[in-house]
């Protein structure tokens, strides 16, 4: 199961996953993360902090949600990811390609023109 909290702050969309992002929660996962980014900001922070699994699945819908966002001016970048998935991140090369920040407010730096 994957529950989605999001707000909008300055203008940077902060979505928090909390759970498993996988093939099972993967689709929903990508149409509200695709939603908010249409709706409210192109300037996304994924917050991981409670995510504690994530597949390549839901390695897909994040990129799929960074072009997204870049293509449209913006960018997408992660933070406070929980150590399992920091280990998935860094292999698959997501961490140097999005950037893994230690808080929210940092990764809200980086995105914030």
């Amino acid at each position: 199961m994957l529950e989605i909290k999001s707000e909008c702050t300055d203008n940077v969309l902060i979505i928090a996953p909390a759970g498993r992002l996988d093939g099972i929660t993967s689709r929903d996962f990508s149409e509200k993360i695709i939603g908010l980014i249409d709706e409210l900001s192109r300037l996304v922070v994924l917050d991981l902090a409670d995510l504690n699994y994530i597949s390549s699945e839901g390695l897909r819908v994040i990129l799929t949600a960074a072009k997204k966002a870049k293509a449209e001016g913006g960018a997408l970048t992660l933070c406070s990811p929980q150590q399992s998935v920091h280990e998935v991140l860094t292999i698959s090369g997501f961490a140097p390609m999005l950037g893994v920040y230690a808080s929210v407010d940092e990764a809200v730096g980086v995105v914030k023109p």
